[in-house]
């Protein structure tokens, strides 16, 4: 019976034990146990997470999740800050179109500017709320980061879009204004040479009326020098504007009258167009004529000075004066210059049949005519004789016989490059010529 039973006992534990270690595993002991020769069950042992392999694998598993996390709040943070930059970026643009809107003023654009104001400063407001409740990583990075780009972008374009339209609109107003003031200076142009030719045509000089023959001095030689010289610099302008006109060039124009000089400024080449005109009209100054007495001189100064220059041509066109202006032009205006500015020969014609032309350019001529007329009138009529001098080019610069027309020279050796208006003795008395200078050669 016990015989029997025994393998049927044995044989059932010897499952019952291979079940049982599929289970919870067993591991035989290093060391010796009991004297019984049984078996032991060891519980999972704490060295499982001593050991150092494993544990510096969940250190790096630890690190890595620390790590992914600061690496999500600086991503959330820059996402954040580029949304809260591209959102001011839309508030300036929204602000840009406000101010637009009110100049000039457009009600239905002001409310719905101010409306896209109001809506971008909701959009601060409601970003740092955020920022205060650490609530800035609502959605991913990349996608905040993606629009706040294109929110940048479209901002910009705003902005661009409406500098674009204000700069259209002042190049409109700067057109209109350029317009109106070209408009303007035609009209004052056309009232310019209307009122040059009233005054030329009166030409009346009234500060020596009550200067008597007894009382000429060398000052009031040159009171009417002045005189004569502003209406000589008014044709010269209107000489130098017709060629401009009438498409001269004129740096050779002062090439011809003056070919060795070096200007240092453009304006000053005027100044060669000048000295030509004045070389002409006092050449023969000093020649009087020998049956005209002091008297006679002063009186036709007196008469001449306070008469219309066109009154005196009609009334009598072979006068003196008549001639003398005649002879002026003739020599002043070549034939080929006449054609070249007013395309014909009409007033050279006209003057060669005494009669005078009724033209702005003959009547700035006759005006200064008939002023340098004065002047040698009254040069007439001086008891000590009066005379030209013209200074020679290249000569050290002086200023007791000569004024610079120009400022330029300081304390150089400046020598005279030519006379622009020539200098003149009453006896002992020299009135100063006027020279452009250069710097003389070191």
């Amino acid at each position: 019976m016990d015989t029997t039973n025994k393998p049927t006992s044995t044989t059932s534990r010897s499952k019952f034990s291979k079940t049982f270690h599929k289970v919870i595993p067993f591991k035989k002991s290093t060391k010796s146990l009991s004297n019984n020769n049984g078996f032991c069950l060891l519980l999972p042992h704490d060295n499982k997470f001593k050991n150092s392999d494993t544990g510096n694998e969940s250190r790096r598993h630890f690190n890595k999740l620390v790590d992914n996390a600061e690496l999500r709040n600086k991503a959330a943070m820059e996402a954040f800050v580029a949304k809260l930059f591209a959102t001011i970026s839309s508030l300036k643009a929204a602000y840009a179109e406000l101010q637009v809107a009110q100049f000039p003023y457009n009600g239905d654009a002001v409310q719905c500017a101010d409306q896209g104001v109001v809506d971008e400063l909701k959009a601060i407001s409601e970003m740092k709320r955020s920022f205060l409740k650490k609530q800035i990583d609502s959605s991913p990075p990349h996608v905040t980061l993606l629009l706040s780009e294109m929110q940048e972008q479209q901002s910009l374009m705003k902005m661009y879009e409406i500098t674009m339209n204000k700069m259209e609109r002042e190049i409109k107003t700067k057109d209109y204004e350029v317009f109106s003031l070209k408009k303007h200076l035609v009209e004052l142009e056309s009232t310019n040479k209307s009122l040059e030719l009233k005054v030329n045509s009166s030409g009346c000089f009234s500060i020596l009326d009550n200067v008597k023959l007894s009382d000429l001095t060398a000052t009031n030689f040159v009171t009417v020098l002045h005189y004569t010289l502003r209406s000589l610099r008014n044709f010269v302008k209107l000489l130098v504007r017709d060629m401009v006109n009438a498409h001269w060039d004129i740096d050779a124009a002062v090439k011809a009258i003056e070919p060795n000089v070096v200007f240092s400024k453009q304006s000053y080449k005027c100044f060669a167009i000048e000295s030509y005109v004045t070389r002409e009209m006092f050449d023969g100054f000093n020649e009087n004529d020998d049956n005209e007495d002091r008297f006679q001189w002063f009186n036709r100064f007196k008469k001449m000075k306070s008469i219309s220059t066109m009154q005196v041509l009609k009334e009598n066109p072979r006068s003196a004066f008549g001639k003398f202006t005649r002879a002026k032009y003739m020599r002043l205006v070549h034939p080929k210059m006449e054609a070249s500015l007013y395309g014909n020969l009409s007033q050279r014609k006209t003057l060669n049949t005494w009669q005078f032309p009724d033209t702005a350019f003959f009547s700035a001529f006759t005006e200064m005519a008939r002023r340098v007329w004065v002047l040698r009138c009254l040069a007439g009529g001086f008891e000590k004789e009066v005379s030209v001098f013209q200074v020679r080019k290249g000569c050290r610069f002086s200023e007791v016989y000569m004024e610079s027309v120009t400022d330029d020279g300081g304390g150089e050796d400046l020598r005279v490059a030519f006379t622009v208006v020539p200098g003149f003795k009453i006896g002992d008395t020299v009135v100063q010529s006027q020279v452009y200078v250069l710097p003389g050669r070191r």
